[in-house]
C-alpha cells in the first residue's frame, strides 16, 4: 500500500488545496431566507465532507471546513468543536469585535495539511452570521473554539492561517509537529 501525504489524502476526499484560486478569493454572501434552500444544500455537503474526512482523520481538537474548500465560493462554513459539543453552523459571518489578548498555538489546514503552522490569534472574537430566516445573529467565542471559528472565517475572506503568521514564522512539517506533543493549553 501506497502511504499518502496528509494533503494528497484530504484531496482525494475532496479538499480544495491551497493552490486553487478560490481560497484567495472572498467568498459570496448568501441573500436570507430567499437563498435558504441553496444555504441548506451548502451546509449538508459540508457536513457530508466532515463525515468523509472524519473516517480517516481523528481532530481531538476540534476541525472546521468553509464552502471554498469543497470547491463553493459562498459565505458558509461548520465547525465541530472538541468534546462532542454541538456543530456551530455559520452563515455570512462576520467578526464584529475581537479581544486586544492574543496567543499563539499551532494551527492545521485541510487544505495544506502536511504543515502546521504557529499563528497568533485573539482570546475572545464576537461574531455576526445570518440565520436560515435572514435575522442576524451575535455570538462570543472565546478560546479554542474562537481559534477555530477566526480560521474558519479567514478562509471565508479568501486567507489562509500562512497570513497571520508573524513574519520570520515558517510552517513546520507535520512530521516535526507530530514530535512537539503541543496541545492547545489555554490558563
Amino acid at each position: 500500500m501506497i502511504d499518502l501525504r496528509p494533503s494528497q489524502r484530504m484531496r482525494d476526499l475532496g479538499v480544495v488545496q491551497h493552490e486553487a484560486g478560490i481560497l484567495a478569493e472572498p467568498a459570496r454572501v448568501f441573500a436570507l431566507p430567499a437563498e435558504r434552500d441553496e444555504a441548506e444544500r451548502i451546509v449538508d455537503e459540508l457536513f457530508a465532507a466532515i463525515e468523509r474526512i472524519g473516517q480517516v482523520h481523528p481532530f481531538a481538537k476540534g476541525m472546521g471546513i468553509a464552502a471554498p474548500q469543497i470547491g463553493i465560493a459562498r459565505s458558509a462554513a461548520v465547525v465541530l468543536p472538541p468534546d462532542d459539543a454541538p456543530a456551530v453552523i455559520l452563515l455570512n459571518p462576520r467578526i464584529t469585535d475581537c479581544s486586544e489578548e492574543t496567543d499563539e498555538q499551532y494551527e492545521g489546514c485541510l487544505s495544506f495539511f502536511d504543515v502546521r503552522g504557529l499563528v497568533p490569534r485573539p482570546l475572545k472574537i464576537t461574531v455576526d452570521a445570518t440565520a436560515l430566516t435572514g435575522e442576524t445573529t451575535t455570538t462570543e467565542y472565546e478560546r479554542g473554539l474562537a481559534r477555530l471559528i477566526h480560521h474558519e472565517i479567514d478562509h471565508l475572506d479568501g486567507l489562509l492561517y500562512t497570513a497571520r503568521m508573524l513574519p520570520g514564522v515558517d510552517p513546520i512539517p507535520v512530521e516535526e509537529y507530530r514530535q512537539t506533543g503541543r496541545a492547545w493549553a489555554y490558563e
